[in-house]
């Protein structure tokens, strides 16, 4: 029952684009559901061009008996596809590498998936707001049990400022939880 939904085993998904010009980093707080009360990490993502990587750890607090789980990740996404006539959306693939490290069986994660989604800008503002879904496979191994989960993020990127965003996201297939970021970006 541990959520495996990203790099980190956390269900914090990514919009097929970024809010940010340069960088951005921030903190997410996610209930990865079954095991694990909630869990906290910070982010640096970094992009150029269509490409950017980011770095994350944290750590997992978990239920009962379970100590606490150590995080550390990172990812890569490149955008594949801009909206046009003939197809609505805006596409990226997603790759990553992670674990959860700590009390029991270590566990590492190598999510792929293909992020989908659109950037609506709310009239007469700074606000935009990117709806999107993450369907990702998810290959763990570590623990000597390896699996290989799916799961659908649901999630919406706001950027409220020039300088600040709200990311929010979900999970459901062989993943169940949600999670927030606050990011700042420049």
């Amino acid at each position: 029952g541990e959520s495996a939904a990203q790099e980190t085993g956390t269900p914090v998904y990514k919009a097929p684009y970024r809010a940010f010009q340069n960088h951005e980093f921030g903190a997410s707080m996610s209930d990865p559901g079954t095991g694990i009360d909630f869990a906290l990490e910070g982010f640096y993502r970094y992009g150029r061009g269509a490409n950017d990587f980011s770095i994350r750890g944290g750590f997992a607090d978990g239920e009962g008996n379970i100590d606490t789980k150590f995080l550390v990740g990172g990812d890569f996404r490149t955008r594949l596809v801009s909206y046009s006539e003939s197809f609505p959306l805006d596409g990226s693939l997603t790759l990553g590498l992670g674990s959860s490290i700590g009390d029991g069986p270590d566990r590492f994660f190598l999510p792929v998936g293909i992020s989908l989604g659109r950037r609506f800008d709310l009239e007469g503002s700074n606000t935009t707001f990117v709806p999107y879904l993450h369907p990702v496979i998810v290959p763990t191994f570590g623990g000597g049990d390896d699996d290989v989960d799916f799961a659908l993020g649901l999630g919406v990127d706001i950027r409220f400022s020039e300088r600040w965003a709200i990311l929010a996201s979900g999970g459901i297939g062989d993943v169940d939880g949600v999670g927030v970021s606050v990011a700042y970006i420049r």
